[in-house]
This record gives structure tokens, sequence and C-alpha cells, in this order.
């Protein structure tokens, strides 16, 4: 399997679609609304962008800013109206008052995409146990990615937890398992020694525990760890947006 980094960017529309992909993008995230660090776009979104780009699409299954659910009825409808359309590839995830896992939400929209791949979005950074969560996940069947900038208040605070989990994974030599399927935690995030990553301009140094963070773009810089192996970099913008993503 070849470890090259995934490039994945967020677009709002067709237009920002077809930039990316002459930019160079592996992989697309789709959202609207990036003042609530991105909620589902429309179908009528997602439609115009899949006839302008033929590249795959990954589409945020969240209506409300924050972490919460909300509404899964909504959830699931928005779901189905997604895989009506096409979409094969998703983002999700939320956490109960806890700070843990929703399963119940969680379960209810990864029954809806029947199986496709998916990202666990940023919940994770406030989550109570960064790591009793991803046992608690590691049976869903398409989860394939985490996305994470270490902590809730970006890189800059997450880094020292990003070094951890990365020298963790070292240490134990844990990789992934086939997506879809029962997994250890997942190994070193992407750009950490073992993952690799395209060069990119740099956020912040990678001296720190090995760790090299490639960053561009605006409004900081998230990390994902990626479960079968290839590391992801996503590049956006905008308020809460991360430039480091899977």
């Amino acid at each position: 399997m070849s470890n090259r980094a995934v490039l994945e960017v967020i677009a709002l529309d067709a237009q920002d679609a077809i930039a990316a992909q002459s930019g160079g993008a592996d992989r697309l995230e789709l959202v609207t609304d990036m003042a609530a660090d991105g909620l589902t776009p429309s179908r009528e979104t997602f439609g115009r962008i899949r006839a302008a780009v033929d590249i795959p699409l990954r589409v945020m299954l969240r209506l409300t800013d924050g972490f919460a659910a909300g509404d899964v009825d909504a959830l699931a409808r928005a779901a189905r109206g997604m895989r009506a359309e096409g979409a094969d590839e998703f983002v999700l995830g939320f956490l109960d008052a806890d700070g843990n896992p929703d399963l119940v939400a969680v379960e209810r929209v990864v029954a809806e995409i029947e199986g496709c791949r998916w990202t666990f979005h940023r919940a994770i950074d406030r989550a109570t146990d960064r790591d009793a969560l991803r046992k608690r996940l590691a049976e869903l069947p398409g989860l394939d990615a985490y996305l994470t900038a270490g902590a809730a208040e970006g890189v800059d605070a997450g880094l020292p937890e990003l070094v951890a989990e990365a020298a963790a994974a070292r240490h134990t030599g844990v990789r992934a398992a086939d997506p879809g399927r029962g997994r250890p935690a997942p190994g070193p995030p992407a750009g950490a020694p073992g993952g690799g990553h395209r060069r990119l301009p740099h956020r912040w140094g990678g001296a720190a525990g090995g760790l090299d963070g490639p960053g561009v773009g605006g409004g900081g810089t998230d990390v994902a760890d990626a479960l079968d192996g290839v590391p992801r970099v996503r590049v956006g913008a905008g308020a809460g947006c991360g430039a480091l993503c899977g």
C-alpha cells in the first residue's frame, strides 16, 4: 500500500471544487456554513459539485453547531437524501452531554450510510477520553479516519498529545485493520514517522517528537489519524477550520 498523503480540500460549492481539483486535491470535504465549522450541504450543492469534478467527495453530516447530535431523525433523513444523490463517503461524529461518543446517534447515521467510508470529525477533541472513544467506535463499519487537532483549542495546544499518540503507536507497532472491520487504535497520525505526507508550507515545525505537520491556508491546523495506514492532509479556510485533517 502506498503511504502517499491524500490531499483533501474543503469545498462549499462547485467553483471551490473545480479549483481544488485543478490544484491537485485527491478528495473534497463538502460542507456549508463555515461560521458553524461546517454543516451538511444541500443535495443540490452536492449534485452540482459531483457533476463538476471526478474526485471522491466526503460529505459532512452535521445539522447544528457544536457536537451534540440534535435531531437524530433529521440527521438520518439527511444521510438518506445524500445517499439517494449518490454520495458514498461522509464525515460525522457526535458526543453526549458527558463527552462520550453518542453511540445511538452515530450508529443510527452509520446504518443509513450502509457501510460507506466515513471520518469521525473533531468531536474527538472535545471527548472526555480520546482512547475510550476510539475503543467504543472500533467495530463500526466504514470508519477509516479521525479528524483531530489533539485538543479543542487547536493544534498549537494539541501538539503534545499528537506527539504522544504517535510515539505510543511507534512503541506498540500497532497498525490499522481494514476499514469496516474490528481494529485496534490507529497508527501514527498523518505526518508522523512512518506516515509520510506531501511537502507543504509549514505552520509549525516538525522537530518535536518527530511529528512533522504541514499547514496551509487559514484558521489553524488539524491532524488526522488514518485507520487504513494512508495519511490524510486536509486544506481549508475559515473560522475553526483546520488545514491538516483526514
